[in-house]
């Protein structure tokens, strides 16, 4: 019996997706059709590739509230590069070393100012959305009509066979993730250092470094996910981002992570965005107010933490 709940509470993220694809299937025909699937996979993709970096950052014990904003700005940033006609390979890397920097600019603040993640990325989120407002002045930035733009939007809209490329995309970071924390050092010592930072530490392993490469490695993810939702829209709002540290989070917590660090697997983060995306899209077919939305995504995080806590104090 209790190999049996065990093999339960290890495989839960996986039950859940199952269970509500089968309740949301028997509730809306429309649900099962290869055009919704591909639709899921390409809005999951956004989410699923902010949650890769939330989970580096969540097994060390640490959290990142400023992945939307990240997305924001760079996506900002991006779109008036392209605008201006720089050359696509060029605003990418760009872009995404600028959420490198702005992810190590949050490293130093919890590492050398001994911020709280909490505080730190909190601050972030501030100083990035008003900078946001005074580069866009409040207005969207358009791609415009140029080759290089339709290049660029290719990326979010384009197709490779009957796959969206965004989907492509987002099972290449799964694979260098899975690849990072399974089969690399860094991957050990991210690990150790949210299972026992002082022990982590005594053994000799910085763990200063280890912060600074997760946290840099999220703000790369979200500047990522800044390129494809610009690409997808044409066009980057100054209020793009909002909300989307929070179903990163919550796809991390349904993926079976534990907020206390140490815990979580890539694999269950990729079913847990899965089941945000499934959750967003079966609302949205069954004509759910948006509202109602965030109230159901709420509900479904609080449930995952508290399941999380059980399992916790079961072991």
């Amino acid at each position: 019996m209790t190999l049996l709940k065990n093999k339960i509470f290890k495989n839960k993220p996986l039950i859940v997706l199952v269970v509500t694809c089968i309740i949301i299937a028997l509730l809306n025909n429309r649900f099962l059709t290869s055009g919704n699937i591909l639709t899921v996979l390409r809005q999951t993709s956004i989410n699923a590739v902010i949650a890769t970096g939330m989970l580096f950052v969540i097994l060390t014990g640490g959290i990142d509230l400023s992945v939307g904003s990240v997305l924001g700005f760079c996506g900002a940033i991006a779109a008036f590069m392209v605008s201006s006609g720089f050359n696509v390979i060029i605003v990418v890397l760009l872009t995404l070393m600028l959420g490198i920097i702005i992810g190590l600019g949050n490293g130093l603040l919890i590492t050398a100012g001994r911020l709280q993640p909490f505080i730190a990325t909190l601050g972030t989120v501030t100083l990035l959305r008003g900078i946001i407002l005074v580069f866009t002045q409040g207005k969207p930035i358009k791609l415009g009509n140029t080759p290089k733009s339709e290049i660029f939007s290719k990326i979010g809209t384009g197709f490779l066979g009957p796959i969206p490329i965004p989907v492509y995309i987002m099972i290449l970071i799964f694979i260098i993730a899975f690849y990072i924390l399974t089969h690399t050092r860094i991957g050990r010592y991210i690990y150790a250092t949210g299972s026992n930072e002082e022990a982590t530490l005594y053994s000799g392993i910085k763990t200063d470094k280890v912060k600074l490469f997760v946290y840099a490695f999220s703000g790369m993810m979200a500047a990522l996910a800044g390129i494809l939702i610009t690409a997808r829209l044409g066009s980057a709002q100054p209020t793009a981002g909002g909300g989307y540290e929070l179903d990163a989070i919550a796809a991390v917590v349904l993926g079976g992570t534990s907020m206390a660090g140490g815990i979580g697997t890539i694999a269950g983060t990729a079913v847990g965005a899965l089941i945000i995306g499934i959750l967003n899209n079966a609302l949205n077919l069954m004509q759910v107010s948006s509202y109602y939305q965030d109230v159901a995504k709420g509900l479904v995080i609080l449930i995952a933490v508290l399941l999380d806590r059980k399992q916790k104090s079961s072991r």
